[in-house]
């Protein structure tokens, strides 16, 4: 049987190895391409536009935060070529002043030389109070941020802040959609996927435990279990 395609998207400040557990197990259903496309343009509609210009005709299509809302966003654009769905710790809604206001902030804040406090910040919301403690994860986590770069980082912010509003839109996707979010999640909190859940007919929320925001590599294992019961709806 012929595998299917699969586009994984990494979100803001994240490269391929935010995926790189989940590798192994989708590789035996699913022919795996990691795209770097939200690093190198400045808005999410031309990032959706180069995501789909690269890939096959018919896809699966997985994001992770910044990840997801291109996702929503490649819905928009051309839902006829999705398969199949997965929106993981991410948010549906548009950007609000109160937001502009804190990501341009965090612009501020690298373009004056203070990157080592931007991601500290970054790290807060990543990852929960309860898994601080877990160096090889944090380790992984900041080597990842830092081969971001601080310039990269500008330009995905930049990109985060033009966003549309995808909420009234949802009730329109008909493909095979997972909705996943951690319970600890501080970044884009479970409340957000719970609406997202509840607002697409065939969406299915799962809800991983002890997990922040990086859900593909805290809680890889629940992660890979939900993505490929996905693979298999």
């Amino acid at each position: 049987m012929t595998k299917q395609k699969l586009v994984l998207v990494p979100g803001l400040l994240c490269d391929e190895d935010l995926w790189h557990d989940q590798l192994s197990a989708l590789a035996p259903h699913a022919d795996v391409a990691i795209t770097m496309e939200q690093t190198r343009y400045p808005t999410v509609s031309a990032i959706a536009a180069a995501i789909l210009a690269a890939a096959p005709p018919q896809f699966a299509l997985a994001g992770l935060s910044m990840g997801g809302m291109i996702a929503m966003e490649i819905m928009r654009q051309a839902p006829q070529r999705v398969m199949r769905l997965a929106l993981l710790d991410t948010s549906a809604r548009g950007i609000v002043d109160e937001e502009h206001a804190i990501r341009a902030g965090r612009i501020a804040l690298v373009r004056a030389g203070h990157v080592d406090i931007m991601l500290g910040l970054q790290l807060s919301r990543f990852v929960p109070m309860t898994r601080l403690g877990d160096a090889i994860l944090i380790d992984r986590a900041l080597k990842m941020m830092r081969r971001v770069g601080a310039a990269t980082y500008i330009r995905q912010e930049q990109a985060v802040m033009t966003r549309s509003d995808s909420r009234p839109g949802l009730a329109a996707i008909q493909c095979p959609t997972l909705v996943l979010c951690g319970r600890q999640d501080a970044a884009t909190p479970l409340v957000l996927s719970e609406e997202i859940a509840a607002a697409i007919p065939s969406a299915r929320l799962a809800v991983v435990e002890d997990c922040g925001h990086l859900s593909t590599m805290e809680q890889p294992d629940v992660v890979n279990r939900a993505l490929l019961d996905w693979l298999a709806m």
